[in-house]
């Protein structure tokens, strides 16, 4: 100030923020080096390992809620629905159907031991977040921390992300009812035509988007070491799900083409089924390792801009 022999600071420009657009024209750049830092399919690879794991248990529990929520006869009837919406070359239709009758009847207390099968999926959810992220893990090494300890901080963060994604356990049931519930709908415009048909995938494909959507955030929230904000999660996820939303779909025109699928594996039509859903499993995860991946790039180039 004048009169006090102190000389004026230079005022600094205020630091401007890329705006959205700036972010999304930036963002392939950011994101292809993170994915450079640890190869993909690969990291997709391992993550398959645990979704195989967990996805028998998940269904299994789902199906099960479900009928204790709204009555086994409701669940059947939705399953007939399902059936009907799906194609039959390849006889997902019956496959379907029979998950839901077999999800059924499931004692309660096979129920509760799934619980620990399908909690493995946050600890792949976990690994493949933290290889990608390239920032700092719950589980890196302190100084001065012996093999004791980094292993019981390894254990402590594995367990942490099974604990994470208990509640995406706990809203599978509700979510299983609204994709079962959309079915009646989705078959009887698929028996319309044409113009049906597409109207039946338009809507199948928004309900699995927004059904997706919700457990990727909650993912990005709370398993992920990177400790994303609600809104970049939510952000991250929505988009994310869309387009994996679009992959489900290419799972179902997959399985309506009459092709042989046991051909290359000696004839077996199971071993060529169980082949072809770990590869679009490993598809899907590949597209969720890379929306995860731009997701945090995005967040690094809004907070460096």
């Amino acid at each position: 100030m004048r009169g006090w022999g102190v000389p004026l600071a230079p005022s600094r420009p205020p630091e401007r923020r890329l705006t959205r657009r700036e972010v999304l024209r930036r963002l392939p750049g950011p994101t292809r080096q993170l994915l450079r830092r640890r190869e993909l399919p690969l990291t997709a690879a391992g993550l398959t390992f645990y979704g195989a794991l967990a996805a028998v248990p998940s269904v299994l529990i789902a199906v099960r809620v479900a009928g204790w929520l709204v009555g086994e006869d409701r669940v059947l009837a939705l399953g007939a629905s399902l059936q009907a919406a799906l194609p039959s070359a390849m006889s997902a239709d019956v496959v379907a159907r029979s998950v839901v009758v077999y999800g059924l009847g499931v004692a309660w207390p096979v129920v509760i031991f799934s619980l620990f099968p399908a909690s493995l999926y946050g600890e792949g959810l976990r690994r493949a977040y933290t290889a990608l992220g390239g920032g700092a893990s719950s589980e890196a090494t302190h100084p001065g921390d012996g093999g004791a300890q980094r292993w019981a901080r390894v254990l402590g963060s594995g367990w942490r992300a099974r604990a994470s994604v208990l509640p995406v356990l706990a809203a599978a049931p509700l979510l299983l009812l609204v994709v079962l519930g959309v079915t009646p709908l989705v078959a009887d415009l698929f028996s319309q035509g044409a113009r049906g048909t597409a109207l039946g995938v338009y809507v199948a494909l928004n309900v699995d988007w927004v059904v997706i959507s919700l457990p990727l955030a909650w993912t990005f929230r709370t398993v992920a070491p990177q400790h994303l904000s609600w809104r970049a999660a939510l952000a991250g996820g929505f988009a994310t799900g869309a387009f994996v939303a679009g992959f489900v779909q290419g799972i179902v025109l997959f399985v309506a083409l009459p092709v042989d699928i046991g051909a290359p594996f000696g004839g077996s039509a199971p071993v060529g089924g169980v082949i072809a859903a770990l590869l679009w499993l490993w598809l899907l995860h590949v597209v969720v390792l890379v929306g995860f991946a731009a997701t945090l790039s995005a967040v690094r180039l809004r907070r460096e801009g």
